[in-house]
This record gives structure tokens, C-alpha cells and sequence, in this order.
């Protein structure tokens, strides 16, 4: 990979790590080795470092006094908390946006869910940026930007869960129909059916985590 251009270093080295994290490039049990990713990204260990504490700030990551920094592991535990609060916040949000939402936004709507049935359908591994990108463009007319910034975290935070959620067969094909209903509702400025969609399709979500998640902890106990 090419050297990082130094404006807005900070940031680049954000996004960058926050991908390879997202995507299970970075595993959760095993240290960050910083001295290796900084060589590769064409950086010092010092920005680096800035990075993965603005990570851990994220919620991303995690830090051991003598280990360094370390990819948090799925949990049930998180999952109830993250989506528990799209739940409070996302669906009224998605109502109101729907009702402000102007041409372009909708246009904007639009291209982010063909992109995402597009990388879907690819079985790419940058699904759950698009399905954040989706998501968010549901979101960004209702013009609260307090809330959008906290559930554009919440979905950083809930993307690698999307992830594991889609693993099993049928799943995709399922989130693709239940996108399409949200965004046609949406469109139709109906906001109170979007977010109802909306709801169910967090929830849903959830209730498919919760099983998925507990058959692994089941599976790796020890016999």
C-alpha cells in the first residue's frame, strides 16, 4: 500500500484502520502489531498510536496496560446495547427524514441502496459500509445533526455485526426486501410505516444476533 498523504493524516489513518477492523482483517484476539501496520501505512508509530486511541474512543478497540491495543470481540452483551439504542433513536429519525427529505436526498437514498443490493449481491466485503451508507441517507434529511452523529456511530459500531449476521444463507436476500419496503415507504413520505419497517428490521436483526451469537459461545466452550 502507498504512503498516506499528510493532510488530514489523523483522519486518514481513522478510516483506514476502522476498515481493516470493520471488514476481520484485524482480529480480536491477537495485539495490534503497530510497528508492522505503521511500516505498511508509510507512517510513524506516533499518529498511528493517535489513531487507534481515537478508535478506542470509537468503542472499537480496546487497550491492555504492557499488551497494547486489541479489536474488541463480538458479544451478545454489546449487540443488546448498540442495537437498543438504534431502536430509541433510528426510527423516529428515518420518520421525520422522510417527511423533510428534498430531491436530492431521495436521489441520494436511491443510489446508496443500489449500491448495497449491487455489493450484495457480489457477496462483497465492504457490505456493511454500503448497508451503513443506506442506513444513514434514511437518516441525514431529518437535519438533527446530535442524533445523526450518535446513531452514524451506533453503526460503525454495529457494522461488524451486520457482517456476522449475514453470514448465514438467506439472510441477504431477506435484508434486501426489507430495505427495499423501508426506502419505498420512505420515498412516499410515509414516515410512520418507514419507521415501523424500520423498527422491525432492527429488531429482527437483533433477535437473529441473540441465537447466532449464543450457538457460538455454546460451540466454543470446552467439553
Amino acid at each position: 500500500m502507498s504512503s498516506i498523504v499528510v493532510r488530514n493524516l489523523s483522519d486518514q489513518l481513522v478510516e483506514l484502520v476502522r476498515d481493516r477492523i470493520l471488514s476481520g482483517e484485524v482480529t480480536a484476539d491477537l495485539p495490534i502489531r503497530q510497528d508492522a501496520l505503521a511500516a505498511e501505512l508509510g507512517v510513524s508509530k506516533i499518529p498511528l498510536r493517535e489513531a487507534l486511541t481515537r478508535l478506542e474512543q470509537e468503542g472499537l478497540i480496546r487497550s491492555q496496560a504492557n499488551r497494547g491495543f486489541f479489536v474488541r470481540p463480538l458479544s451478545t452483551q454489546e449487540a443488546e446495547e448498540v442495537y437498543a439504542l438504534r431502536l430509541k433513536l433510528e426510527p423516529d429519525a428515518v420518520a421525520l427524514a422522510a417527511e423533510q427529505a428534498k430531491d436530492d436526498e431521495q436521489a441520494v437514498a436511491r443510489q446508496a441502496l443500489a449500491e448495497l443490493d449491487r455489493v450484495t449481491d457480489a457477496r462483497g466485503e465492504s457490505v456493511g459500509a454500503f448497508n451503513r451508507a443506506f442506513h444513514l441517507a434514511l437518516v441525514r434529511p431529518a437535519g438533527q445533526p446530535i442524533t445523526f452523529s450518535i446513531i452514524e456511530r451506533l453503526h460503525i459500531l454495529s457494522e461488524r455485526y451486520v457482517r456476522k449476521h449475514l453470514e448465514p444463507s438467506g439472510r441477504d436476500e431477506r435484508a434486501i426486501d426489507e430495505h427495499r419496503s423501508m426506502l419505498e415507504r420512505w420515498l412516499a413520505r410515509d414516515g410512520r410505516t418507514a419507521a415501523s419497517l424500520t423498527r422491525t428490521h432492527i429488531e429482527q436483526t437483533l433477535e437473529d444476533l441473540r441465537r447466532q451469537l449464543s450457538a457460538e459461545r455454546k460451540e466454543q466452550k470446552p467439553e
